[in-house]
Parts: structure tokens; sequence; C-alpha cells
């Protein structure tokens, strides 16, 4: 049994109207027009669908039942239509992002972007060690998200996650021996504030494995050579934890935030508008990772 689109809207309409007249005038049919729809409709569903008198019009059981079926129905239709139209917004959008927030949805989002908006130039600029938010103020960049200590970016905050100290299981730290650590060259957020922490503490370092990959690091802290910090939801299997049983420093949350850079008005364009509303909308975006634990914990040596 297959219901024509403009059948279960002129059905929504005469309930919402409660009358065929006023549904008329709302789908721009005339009131004979619509009466033959629901008449149709009724022999297609072999039951009536509304109680008529002359002063009032109501849903029968069954038309409470096909109200609920036909409302999702046009739901869903909306839905999709609205999915794959494409946009009429022009311009260019220049967006920045760490490697780290590329792991997850991310690519999937800017594929429905530029799906949805063929008219738009979508220039990705992705990296452990991109000034974001420096390109973001210089316009370099219309929106990027920008990482940080907690508290330091304006903008909408998509993800705070805890930093973590991430080494090898078995990976034996010696009192007073330099830390050896692995990190991306400036000016990476992480590297900073690493270095920060171990010099307030008094602790001697040293840098052992540089790169602008983040895998690369991952790999370095994975095989023993050093240490490494990243947020606790990039820690792999076969890493553990160094905390401050093992002597070293806390480290504080970072933030993930999406900030935007003005145009000459102080306004954002509709293409970096629509951008911004799909990453702000994502769940992804907002799932909350901080209580993610890492497999096992290192033993205080």
């Amino acid at each position: 049994m297959n219901f024509d689109t403009g059948l279960l809207q002129a059905f929504t309409a005469v309930h919402r109207a409660n009358g065929f007249t006023r549904a008329a005038e709302q789908l721009h049919l005339t009131q004979s027009a619509v009466s033959h729809q629901i008449r149709r409709l009724e022999e297609l569903v072999g039951r009536p669908l509304f109680h008529r008198t002359t002063r009032r019009l109501r849903l029968t059981a069954d038309g409470e039942d096909f109200l609920r079926h036909a409302e999702r129905i046009l739901q869903a239709q909306d839905a999709l239509a609205r999915h794959f139209r494409c946009s009429p917004i022009e311009g260019t959008v220049r967006f920045g992002v760490p490697e780290s927030f590329m792991s997850e949805g991310l690519p999937q989002l800017l594929q429905q972007f530029a799906r949805s908006c063929p008219n738009v130039r979508l220039e990705v600029s992705v990296g452990l060690t991109l000034d974001l938010a420096t390109m973001v103020r210089e316009r370099e960049l219309d929106l990027a998200v920008v990482v940080s200590v907690s508290g330091e970016v304006e903008g909408t905050l998509l993800r705070r996650l805890p930093m973590v100290w991430a080494a090898a299981e078995g990976f034996e730290r010696t009192d007073g021996a330099s830390l050896p650590l692995a990190y991306s060259p400036p000016p990476c957020v992480c590297r900073q504030v690493s270095i920060d922490a171990l010099n307030q503490a008094g602790i001697p370092w040293h840098g052992a494995f540089s790169s602008h990959s983040l895998q690369d690091l991952r790999t370095a802290a994975l095989s023993g050579l050093a240490v490494a910090t990243f947020t606790r939801d990039n820690l792999r299997p076969g890493m553990a934890v160094l905390d401050e049983r093992h002597g070293l420093p806390a480290l504080p949350m970072l933030d993930f935030t999406l900030a935007y850079g003005e145009g000459d008005a102080g306004e954002r364009s509709p293409a970096v508008a629509e951008l911004g509303r799909l990453i702000e909308q994502a769940e992804w975006a907002h799932r909350d990772k901080a209580a993610r634990r890492p497999r096992r914990t290192l033993r205080a040596a």
C-alpha cells in the first residue's frame, strides 16, 4: 500500500486546521480538491479517518493512529530533502584543525559540508604545530579548532580533556635522571605545557625525539624511547600513564575551542557560519572523554 505525499499533507493539514476550508487555504487548493484527497486516502486505508458533523471535525481512533505514522513519514521526507538539497551558499572557507581532532567524525562532517555546499571552496589546514589561534587572529583562517590550556581561548568549547604523561608499559624512570621527552616543534601546546611543568617542578629533562607527526610521537612513546604528553584519548594499547606517584607533576586540562575570525565588517560569511554550525552541533564534537581510563598504569619505580 503506497500513500502519495500529497494525500498525507492534505490529511495533516485538515487535522491541524480543524476543517477543510482553512486547510485548502494553507495548501493553496480548492476545498473540493482537499475533500477529494481525504476521500481517496480513506478509500486506500479502508477505514474512516475523520468523524464529520456540521459543527465539528475530529479524528477517529484509526485517524489518530494514521496521524502518528503520517507525521513521521513527512518529517523523514523533509529531512531527506534537506540533506541532499544543494545550498546556494558560495565563497571560500579556510578551516584549521589540529591533527588529533581529525581522527573521528570530522572528515565525514567536512565531506557532508562539501556535498551540501558545492559552490563553496573548502581549504583545510591540519597539523600539530600550526599556530591556529594566531592564524585566525591574522585572518589567515576563517575558523579553527584551537588547542589551549583550559579557559585561555574565546569561542565555542567543543571538548575539555585531561593531559597525561604517556610511556611504554614497563618504562622505568630513575630518580634524578634526565627525563627523555618526545614532542613536536614549537608552537605545540603540549610541548610547552610539558616543559613548563617539568621546569617548575625542578625535574631535569632532554629532548629525545621530535616530530611534526602525532603518529610518530605515539611510536616513540610505545618504543620506550621517550615519554610523550597527550590528551588521554590519544593513549593506545601498550601505553601506560606516569603521574605524581612516579615523581612527575600534574598536567592541566586542554580545551578544544572553535574560534572564528571576523570579516571586514565584523561578520561571518554564510559559508563560515554554516560550517561552524555543523561542527558546533555535531554530537562527537562534544562527547566527554575525560573519564576514559588507560589500559594500565605503571607502578612507581
